[in-house]
């Protein structure tokens, strides 16, 4: 990493998609890329069911919101169905979260919490040109 960089990214963890019906989902998914089983899990915090689907050697996640005040079934609102936000696998996420926030960028995590990925951070949109950025920690990240 040189001097000026602030967080170097590993890797493309996934990239995430917002549904309304994450079943459909991903039985259209299984029939266009003959994915096999994948598990659904609800991540309370982030008020969503999820999954996430191997292609290749990244992921494909899927969220679908579990109420209508979410975030997630906000952005389906505005928005419609699509992409939500794309992971970056990152080396010592507590260390990259407190150089991002020394360099000025807006953090919607300033610490390390519990993703369906691992142990993960968002970087607000407002730093990034728009787009929604999770971090992961490569250490945690699911393989």
């Amino acid at each position: 990493m040189s001097e000026q960089t602030v967080c170097t990214a590993r890797h493309i963890n996934h990239i995430c998609i917002a549904v309304r019906d994450i079943e459909d989902t991903l039985s259209f998914y299984r029939g266009l890329f003959g994915i096999g089983e994948v598990e659904v899990s609800e991540v309370e915090d982030q008020g969503v069911r999820a999954a996430l689907v191997p292609i290749g050697g990244s992921e494909l996640e899927f969220i679908e919101p579990m109420n209508r005040e979410g975030g997630v079934a906000r952005f389906i609102e505005r928005k419609g169905e699509g992409m939500h936000h794309i992971c970056l696998e990152v080396e010592n996420l507590s260390l990259v979260l407190d150089r991002l926030e020394c360099a000025g960028v807006e953090l919607i995590d300033r610490v390390p919490r519990r993703g369906l990925a691992g142990e993960i951070a968002f970087i607000h949109p407002r730093s990034t040109r728009g787009v929604l950025l999770e971090l992961v920690d490569q250490e945690s990240a699911r393989r």
